[in-house]
C-alpha cells in the first residue's frame, strides 16, 4: 500500500505542531532572557573579573545549548507545518507578515550571537540601557506573528 506524502503529514500534524510550539517557546524564552543577561553583564560586571566570567558561560550555554537547538527545531518544524497540504493559503497577506516576522526573530537570535562575541572578547561597548531596548526587538515581534497567525489579517 502507497502512502503518499501529504498523507504522512496529515496524520503527523498535530505531534510536529506540538513540538514546534514547545520548540517556540524554548526559543521565545532565550530571546527574552539574553538581552537580560546583557543588561546585567554590562552593568555589573568588568573585562576579566569573576562576574564577567560567569556571564560569559552563562551567555554562551544559553545560546548554543538552548536557543540554537530550540530555533532550528522551531524552522524544521515550522517549514514541515506549512507544507503540510490545507493549512496554508499563500494567497492571503498573513503568512507573508508570518514569515517576515520569523526572519526578523531569526535576524535579531544571529545578532545576539554577535553581541555573545563582543563580551567574550572583551569589546562590548554597548550599554545596559542600549540591552534594555533591545530586550523590547523580541515582544514586538511576537506580536506581529502571533496576530498574523490568529486573526489572519
Amino acid at each position: 500500500m502507497l502512502i503518499l506524502f501529504s498523507d504522512i503529514l496529515a496524520m503527523s500534524y498535530p505531534y510536529v505542531k506540538s513540538i514546534h510550539i514547545m520548540a517556540v517557546m524554548s526559543w521565545m524564552a532565550g530571546l527574552f532572557y539574553l538581552p537580560r543577561l546583557f543588561v546585567y553583564h554590562a552593568e555589573q560586571s568588568n573585562v576579566g573579573d569573576s562576574r564577567d566570567e560567569v556571564f560569559r558561560v552563562m551567555e554562551y550555554k544559553l545560546f548554543k545549548v538552548i536557543m540554537n537547538p530550540a530555533m532550528i527545531v522551531t524552522w524544521i518544524c515550522g517549514i514541515f507545518l506549512a507544507l503540510t497540504p490545507g493549512i496554508v493559503d499563500w494567497s492571503n497577506f498573513w503568512p507573508w507578515t508570518k514569515v517576515l516576522g520569523i526572519c526578523g526573530m531569526t535576524w535579531f537570535h544571529h545578532y545576539l550571537g554577535y553581541r555573545i562575541k563582543d563580551f567574550a572578547a572583551g569589546t562590548n561597548t554597548r550599554s545596559g540601557r542600549d540591552y534594555r531596548i533591545m530586550n523590547e526587538v523580541p515582544t514586538v515581534l511576537m506580536i506581529v506573528i502571533v496576530l498574523s497567525v490568529v486573526v489572519k489579517f
